[in-house]
């Protein structure tokens, strides 16, 4: 029901910190989920509502089909700062997660930032940093985080690859795959050979260009 987060839309913290580098997280904020409901059912079609002090939200979605409202409920937790505001906004964003709004997050991958010097302190016996990420690129597939690009805030790369490196390949269809391994077979190749000469690890891996042109040789032998 509700799209996959555009970049933009998806925030960073800076969580464990070390001398020479930091996790970062991948979170949204309440105003993206409310923004995201708005679009996808309309500002009219949903409420929330909270109860027990805050702690719990429930989102509710009008559905005309049935002439009711349907519900999801979940338990946020206090924040730093302004502990009721903070605890109402998870427990928003944890209700409109159950909703499917932004779960792709839960699949990031460990993103580990490396730090100079000049980029940590010490706060305590602990390092802390005031360097800020961002998302600049990400690539979701079936509500899943296949790749991400992070940057810091003069556009520097800090993690993950260009744009050109993260979108992944199409997949040789597995047909065309098996009529590979057939020549190959008729003709007494071995498919490891042809493998080590386009440095792949399986034969899907093969552009449409590439298939051609092996199957070509092949024929020739």
């Amino acid at each position: 029901m509700f799209r996959d987060l555009k970049a933009r839309e998806i925030d960073c913290r800076a969580s464990t910190v070390k001398e020479k580098g930091c996790s970062v997280l991948l979170y949204k904020d309440a105003r993206c989920d409310m923004n995201i409901l708005d679009e996808t059912v309309g500002a009219y079609n949903w409420k929330r509502e909270h109860s027990r002090d805050n702690a719990n939200c429930t989102v509710s979605l009008w559905n005309d089909g049935m002439g009711q409202w349907i519900s999801k409920e979940d338990t946020g937790t206090e924040s730093m700062t302004e502990k009721q505001k903070g605890q109402a906004s998870d427990s928003f964003k944890r209700a409109c997660f159950n909703w499917g709004i932004g779960r792709e997050l839960y699949t990031s991958p460990f993103i580990w930032v490396t730090l100079d010097s000049s980029e940590t302190f010490k706060k305590g016996d602990k390092y802390s940093t005031y360097e800020k990420f961002f998302v600049k690129e990400i690539v979701i597939e079936d509500k899943v985080i296949k790749s991400v690009v992070i940057v810091d805030k003069t556009g520097k790369v800090r993690f993950g690859k260009g744009s050109s490196a993260i979108v992944k390949p199409k997949l040789l269809p597995q047909d065309k795959v098996s009529e590979i391994e057939e020549l190959a077979e008729l003709k007494g190749a071995m498919v490891s050979n042809i493998l080590t000469a386009y440095k792949i690890k399986a034969l899907n891996e093969l552009t449409g260009v590439q298939a051609s042109a092996v199957m070509t040789k092949l024929g020739q032998q």
